[in-house]
């Protein structure tokens, strides 16, 4: 195991949290390179020493992928970053990725006992910085798979979900074949996260390694139109499927003018600007209506708004300004998001909502009526919902708009598996523990069954479909 942190408890309570240092906002806001820059090892060290080693640690049962977190920390703590990495990926397939954009601060640090009365530790902080010493390093350290048990699972969807029950299920002995729609692997995490938040190269090189591992992969697949869920399993000799296609379908407004020229969903605006390369001008032709020396607007609070607004400033927007119905205390955006857009020059124009949107006589957009709104009682998610203040129309400018409000299911296997039980909404009908659907042999998870979720929850999900997944072919019970 590890040494003893041999620093007094009173003296680790005392340490603040070290900060992660960060590209000038004056120059990020200008390019697509990554923000945040990594700890170094001395503030690796020095983080890890803040860590008061509870004997029932909070931040793991609040981890929903289950990382032994309290012995990660120890192990870097004692300097042996290679251990704390291989510790790291026992439960976590993709820890370069979750160090990046996983919301800490609401799972594994809000269980953080030193968060009760100053900052928790920056667990978020140590994982990347293990998984990029190990990346660096060269020295990857996979767990071991189990003997081979000669049963196969074909997994629909290579975003978070997938790609974690890929990791779990081929360690457990299973040939493991990750179908993915699009040209390149990842799902989320390269379509919808920006570079400047998740390189590429990162999610590639997580990828790769679960490649090293044994799993396999095939691009370019849409299930449900280039084969269906019955074909794979009666056809090709799938034992188990696991759906997680997430929920890419876009959400719009229902507003008049949503049909005007500069108007897209966050998911294709944002698509453009990942896989269609629109960050590097450069080399690829840009794929996304100009926004230099334009007014953009992206309606919604969430990562997905805050991603597109912050991409549309380094696009070189004249404005760029996020529109948001309720206060900036009811954004779901992650407080570190906020700050950095803040900081990037993002406009906020909080308690505001579009009614119209407005374009000149050829279908190009000007403008968008907004209306000012008021909190009045809270919905069903607990906010406290907005309330049009009659009279208090008034237009933004405006020759882009993007809207961030949300998605719906995907539809493709759902309407190609018609014994595949759907909710009103076309999310799939899982359990929530072993992820079985009313289909005998298929399972589902991730955001196609919860709808727009985290990163990290997709993982959870992944894991207990893995789970699920083993015991069925092992038992062959289907109850």
């Amino acid at each position: 195991m590890s040494e003893k942190n041999l620093v007094p408890l009173k003296d680790r309570m005392k340490i603040p949290r070290v900060p992660m240092p960060e590209l000038d906002p004056q120059v990020r806001s200008r390019n697509f390179e990554e923000v945040n820059l990594g700890l170094s090892a001395a503030g690796a060290l020095e983080e890890a020493t803040r860590c008061i080693a509870c004997a029932k640690p909070g931040c793991v049962v609040d981890c929903p992928v289950g990382v032994k977190i309290k012995e990660v920390v120890a192990l870097i703590h004692a300097g042996d970053y290679l251990a704390a990495a291989a510790k790291m990926r026992e439960d976590n397939a993709l820890p370069a990725i979750t160090g990046r954009v996983c919301p800490q601060e609401n799972q594994c640090e809000g269980g953080c006992v030193l968060g009760k009365k100053g900052a928790s530790v920056a667990i978020g902080n140590l994982e990347r910085f293990i998984a990029d010493y190990e990346r660096s390093s060269g020295q990857l350290g996979l767990p071991p798979n189990a003997p081979p048990t000669g049963k196969s699972v074909a997994i629909v969807g290579s975003g978070p979900a997938g790609l974690s029950a890929a990791g779990d299920l081929v360690q457990m002995g299973h040939r493991v074949r990750v179908f993915e729609a699009l040209h390149e692997l990842g799902g989320v995490l390269v379509y919808g996260i920006p570079e400047f938040r998740l390189p590429k190269s990162i999610v590639k090189s997580e990828v790769d390694n679960l490649h090293r591992m044994g799993v396999e992969f095939e691009t370019n697949v849409v299930v449900g139109k280039s084969v269906t869920i019955d074909e794979l399993m009666q056809h090709e000799g799938y034992d188990a499927v696991f759906v997680a296609t997430g929920a890419g379908l876009p959400r719009f407004l229902g507003i008049p003018g949503e049909h005007l020229i500069g108007v897209y969903s966050a998911n294709e605006f944002l698509t453009r600007v990942n896989l269609m390369r629109a960050y590097d001008a450069t080399e690829y032709d840009e794929p996304v209506y100009d926004c230099r020396d334009r007014d953009v607007i992206v309606v919604g609070g969430g990562n997905t708004a805050m991603d597109a607004v912050r991409s549309a400033r380094r696009l070189g927007a004249r404005t760029a300004t996020l529109v948001y119905r309720r206060s900036e205390a009811e954004m779901p955006a992650r407080l570190e998001e906020i700050h950095h857009a803040r900081q990037e020059g993002i406009e906020f124009r909080m308690l505001t909502n579009p009614v119209e949107l407005i374009g000149d006589e050829k279908g190009w957009l000007t403008g968008a009526r907004c209306a000012r709104m008021e909190l009045g009682e809270p919905d069903e998610s607990g906010r406290r919902s907005p309330v049009e203040i009659k009279g208090s129309e008034f237009i933004l400018p405006a020759n882009v708009v993007i809207i961030g409000v949300g998605t719906n299911a995907n539809p493709l296997v759902q309407a190609s598996t018609p014994d595949l039980q759907t909710t009103s909404r076309n999310y799939i009908v899982a359990d929530t523990q072993t992820t079985r659907t009313s289909k005998r042999g298929v399972f589902a998870g991730g955001d196609i069954v919860t709808g727009g979720a985290t990163v990290i929850l997709a993982m959870g999900a992944g894991r207990k479909a893995a789970k699920g997944i083993d015991e069925y072919l092992r038992s062959g019970e289907w109850a």
